[in-house]
């Protein structure tokens, strides 16, 4: 069991940056990809990021290419998401998730995801 914990989310303008963190507890984090997605209202949750266990492996949402980068620390049990170049459409809950293999999916979506944090709100006002 994996227990996730976001943070770092908030108001900002476009144009800016945010960065999220996620702390996981546990032994077997180092041995999970990871995944940051989003739901904005009335959407479902979407994807944005993807590392696999070691970080030697990243895939990203076509919209956020270029702005978002997602890392990791196992030695601290964090994976972070920096977002710069924030958009209004960048908008919504953000989630971490831990994927009980130590590779992403190759279109990662919600459901191959085993374990999910609470939430953090991103607002990006134009």
């Amino acid at each position: 069991q994996v227990r996730l914990v976001e943070s770092g989310g908030g108001l900002v303008q476009a144009g800016g940056s945010l960065r999220l963190s996620c702390a996981g507890s546990g032994r077997t984090f180092g041995t999970y990809a990871m995944g940051w997605f989003r739901q904005a209202p009335g959407r479902e949750r979407d994807f944005v990021a993807a590392i696999n266990w070691s970080g030697s492996s990243r895939n990203y949402a076509d919209s956020v290419k270029g702005r978002f980068t997602i890392s990791r620390d196992n030695a601290k049990n964090t994976v972070s998401l920096q977002m710069n170049s924030l958009k209004a459409e960048d908008s919504a809950i953000y989630y971490c998730a831990a994927r009980r293999l130590r590779n992403s999916p190759d279109r990662p979506t919600q459901y191959e995801y085993d374990y999910w944090g609470q939430g953090t709100q991103v607002t990006v006002s134009s």
